[in-house]
């Protein structure tokens, strides 16, 4: 559909493409050039009514069609998104601004196992039952779909969290009234291009694009959307309880992080270093998992510094359609904007830039040649020789700050890191604790009865010891205290979007 010139976005409603009710329209940029490439439709309350009809219609025959027939119909999906990779991988790095090979290794790949692992995990779900022993009694507990359901997914990793809420959600027979991020909206649009293709039943799932204070607080606030499920700010998360926690609706947060990353000298030195500049900066340092306070004990201290330094100079910035670019663009003139307002804060708190700290000017750049079929096809008009004029940061790493300042406090979510030296675990454990979240955790240690020790007393939803994001989808994804609310992954997802009944049977 054609805008203005431009590609333009439509809401997915009912199992048909559509224009909003306004037939108002924002703009959507691409982050390498800083130039306005599509438009997203500027949905309201009621684009939202009109895709919660359309589910609340679809949910009485999708929630009594059979695991077997929903796994038929996920798997065509999964068939579809892999024969459409490589267009989907540019898109992601067009609309998002990360490197084509992250997009094409990582995002994609996920979004694939994401509809996969639930297609299959929904036919091998099983209910207790429980012989009352004395009273002549069985109980037994059933799980059924819970009704209509609101997902609403984040700007970082467009396709891979978009589908890990609504793959769930439908796999457990549940409809969907699915909000991505307006930031990056594209590869939700051409999934629903290819869930029409795959013949998923009209209204079991319905993509309604915007913004959050239109349709994000709509769908929040629908009386019949039962269970909301979230990624994204705890500020926002907070406004979402606000609404929902009196309504009694079921909620799962998964909000924002402050993730420490821990290295004892005893370490696996190598694979330490290459693995904590991975966890610094990849995707821009743009993942709620991100490493972005390094704690380092003394004697490893200096060597580390010199060495991480090393390494994150040597980070090719660039153009994301670019084989070699390592760090690609921010998302954003406003998040652009925010990561700078950090760096300068860390100066102003005493901090030591050791590395980066600048925004770079790239538009004297063009992009080149890359090796893909679907990357010599433009994406919403954008042509092999733009111009680069798009937000970029360079990697950053910070010393000398203090635990308890704000550039330690509060989430960045850039390529910026600080480091800090510590002599002993009780002193570190105390520093890596000492924040407002607890989303996840790095600890590097050969040393085993440490990093079981460690591991449980840290405050966090997810420790990886001498790794970072390997992830097993069957594990409860999730954060404490103000990383959020609930649990994702696995069957904890499945069951968040069901409601449990217990039935006792006198014999």
């Amino acid at each position: 559909m054609s805008h203005s010139g431009k590609t333009t976005l439509e809401n997915y409603v009912g199992g048909v493409l559509s224009a909003p009710g306004s037939r108002e329209y924002l703009d959507n940029f691409n982050p390498a050039t800083g130039e306005v490439y599509s438009q997203i439709p500027d949905s309201d309350e009621g684009d939202v009514q009109r895709a919660v009809e359309a589910a609340k219609n679809a949910f009485p025959v999708w929630s009594n069609t059979s695991p077997e027939d929903r796994f038929t119909i996920l798997m065509r999906l999964v068939e579809l998104i892999e024969r459409d990779l490589e267009e989907l991988a540019l898109a992601e790095s067009i609309d998002n601004g990360k490197p084509v090979s992250l997009a094409r290794n990582a995002d994609i790949p996920r979004a694939i196992a994401n509809f996969r692992f639930y297609a299959t995990a929904a036919m091998h779900t099983a209910n207790e039952s429980h012989d009352t022993v004395g009273q002549n009694a069985i109980n037994y507990t059933l799980r059924q779909p819970i009704g209509v359901v609101g997902c609403i997914s984040p700007w970082n990793l467009p396709l891979y969290l978009f589908t890990w809420k609504i793959a769930p959600a439908i796999a457990a027979g549940c409809t969907v009234v699915a909000k991505p991020s307006e930031v990056t909206p594209m590869t939700a649009y051409m999934l629903s291009k290819l869930c029409i293709e795959a013949g998923l039943p009209a209204g079991v799932l319905n993509i309604v694009h915007g913004t959050g204070p239109k349709v994000g607080s709509a769908i929040i606030a629908h009386p019949e959307v039962k269970a909301i499920s979230f990624t994204g700010g705890t500020k926002t998360g907070e406004e979402i309880a606000r609404t929902a926690a009196p309504m009694f609706k079921k909620l799962s947060l998964e909000l924002g992080g402050k993730n420490p990353n821990i290295i004892f000298a005893d370490c696996n030195y190598e694979e330490m270093l290459a693995t904590t500049v991975r966890s610094s900066f990849s995707n821009q340092g743009e993942i709620c998992l991100c490493g972005s306070r390094i704690f380092v004990e003394r004697p490893l201290y200096e060597k580390f510094k010199s060495d991480l330094v090393a390494r994150a100079a040597a980070l090719k910035v660039g153009d994301p359609l670019e084989a070699k670019t390592d760090v690609g663009a921010i998302v954003s003139k406003q998040h652009f904007d925010k990561i700078m307002s950090y760096i300068e804060l860390a100066r102003q708190e005493g901090g030591t830039i050791l590395c980066g700290g600048h925004a770079l000017d790239l538009t004297t750049e063009t992009q080149r040649s890359v090796e893909s079929k679907a990357e010599t096809r433009p994406v919403g008009g954008v042509s092999s020789d733009r111009k680069l004029g798009g937000w970029y940061i360079e990697p950053t790493i910070i010393e000398g700050l203090s635990p308890d300042c704000r550039t330690n406090q509060e989430e960045i979510f850039g390529p910026v890191v600080t480091i800090m030296p510590f002599d002993t675990e009780e002193e570190v454990l105390d520093q890596a604790n000492g924040v407002r979240y607890g989303l996840s955790a790095t600890v590097w240690t050969e040393n085993l009865s440490r990093a079981h020790r460690f591991a449980a007393k840290l405050e966090s939803g997810i420790v990886w010891i001498n790794c970072w994001l390997l992830r097993d989808l069957r594990t409860p994804f999730g954060g404490v205290k103000d990383s959020g609310l609930g649990r994702e992954g696995g069957f904890e997802a499945l069951r968040f979007f069901t409601e449990e009944k217990n039935i006792c049977i006198r014999i």
